[in-house]
């Protein structure tokens, strides 16, 4: 009995001990900057893009470079019967004739045009401004689907307090009327919607806290970081008033994708520089020094070279690829026209639907919710009163608690094409 009893002494001390402790695992509170913030920097489809931009950049550092020069050496007009190599003699000690053959040494270089070079330069140097670019839509992408897990999460959480009051209310309701039933005054069926009421709040608890768990592992997900990370996050938000700023469709200009297109023509005029820049002559200079055999003197070759690549047989390839690249802008232009037409419907599309889900969530809170909310209270005042039965104040509970989750779930939608909005407006 001793040993029972110093066992509970130090369960006690450690509990009280523990709760006397400071909490260091509260769960870190982040708001949608933050979120947003920290998928910039750290989600590796932005960073796949920061190399691949790198890379790109490092590649135009090499566009001005010059061939390589070319060396050979070796025999040069030398007979194949090595006796003639040598020089002739008379026969006395001298010598009648030189030898035949020489070895030579010699090098090459071609100087680049510098016309090309600059092209080429310009070009490979406009090559990461399109990446730039696609890293902007992805970065958009990735901020709007951090946009809607927020949001859905931040209503979640709402609706969450929603049942934990309403769960109160019931509890209030089914023990009134059991001190009721017991004493004759109310019908027990009432008292049986009730309970299977709260069992069904409970049901609608558990989905809504796996869904706000999924929404968790998203964000850590975007935030590239362990997906078991524990946090919470800040229930501020904004219902946002465009005014002007669908006024013109100026705005589509700004779109990464748009701008995106608009940096591939331009790289296709570059391109098509590059081509014509390659009909241009190209000079080189080969120099080859010769070791005469059997007494013969040395000699050197001194040549200046130069390419032709303007000449019909061998300009078709660059001809061809540069209407090629012609007709390549023409398609450009069509899509990015296509882009901003599309664009500017859905802006358009998106905004009346918007203006429509703010009357319905602005109905909501000023008309719908008062008056319903009134009625519970009337319906739960009669019901002190003795003047109305459970079922009345059940069925005024139920209305309310429907409409109170129909206002959140617009509100979601309300926030969710607002999102949508913002990623066509690319408002980040």
């Amino acid at each position: 009995m001793k040993k029972v009893r110093s066992i509970i002494v130090c369960i006690c001390t450690i509990a009280v001990a523990m709760t006397a402790m400071p909490m260091s695992s509260v769960a870190q509170t982040v708001s949608l900057v933050e979120i947003q913030n920290t998928i910039r920097q750290t989600n590796p489809t932005l960073r796949m893009y920061d190399a691949d931009i790198r890379a790109m950049d490092e590649a135009a550092e090499g566009a001005k470079s010059w061939m390589p020069p070319e060396v050979s050496t070796g025999l040069w007009m030398a007979p194949y019967d090595v006796r003639l190599w040598r020089a002739r003699s008379d026969g006395m000690g001298g010598t009648s004739g030189e030898g035949m053959g020489q070895y030579m040494i010699g090098v090459q270089q071609m100087f680049p045009n510098p016309g090309r070079q600059d092209a080429d330069y310009k070009y490979m140097g406009a090559m990461s401004s399109v990446e730039r670019e696609r890293k902007g839509v992805a970065t958009a992408d990735l901020l709007a689907q951090a946009s809607i897990a927020y949001y859905s999460w931040l209503i979640d959480k709402q609706k969450l307090e929603v049942l934990r009051q309403n769960e109160q209310v019931l509890q209030l309701m089914i023990k009134n009327a059991e001190l009721r039933y017991n004493n004759g005054r109310d019908k027990i069926s009432a008292y049986y919607k009730a309970m299977a009421a709260v069992g069904i709040l409970e049901n609608m608890r558990r989905m809504i806290q796996s869904d706000m768990a999924q929404r968790r592992i998203t964000l850590n997900t975007l935030m590239n970081r362990d997906k078991n990370i524990v946090f919470d996050i800040d229930s501020t938000y904004a219902v946002k008033d465009y005014g002007s700023a669908l006024s013109d469709t100026s705005f589509i200009a700004g779109r990464s994708d748009i701008k995106a297109i608009t940096e591939s023509i331009r790289l296709a005029g570059l391109q098509q520089d590059a081509e014509r820049a390659k009909l241009g002559p190209e000079f080189g200079v080969r120099y080859e020094h010769m070791i005469g055999l059997g007494g013969q003197p040395p000699q050197y070759t001194l040549m200046v070279m130069m390419r032709l690549p303007f000449v019909g047989w061998a300009s078709r390839m660059s001809s061809a690829n540069v209407e090629s690249l012609r007709w390549r802008e023409e398609a450009l232009a069509q899509q990015r026209q296509m882009f901003v037409n599309d664009a500017t419907g859905m802006a358009a599309q998106m905004r009346a639907e918007l203006e429509q889900q703010q009357q319905q969530v602005k109905l909501y809170e000023e008309n719908i919710l008062p008056a319903i909310r009134r009625n519970y209270q009337t319906m739960q005042l009669g019901y002190e009163q003795n003047t109305e039965e459970l079922f009345m104040l059940y069925d005024a509970w139920e209305t309310l608690n429907m409409a109170q989750l129909d206002y959140l779930e617009k509100l979601r939608q309300l926030l969710l094409t607002q999102v949508a909005l913002d990623r066509i407006l690319e408002i980040r």
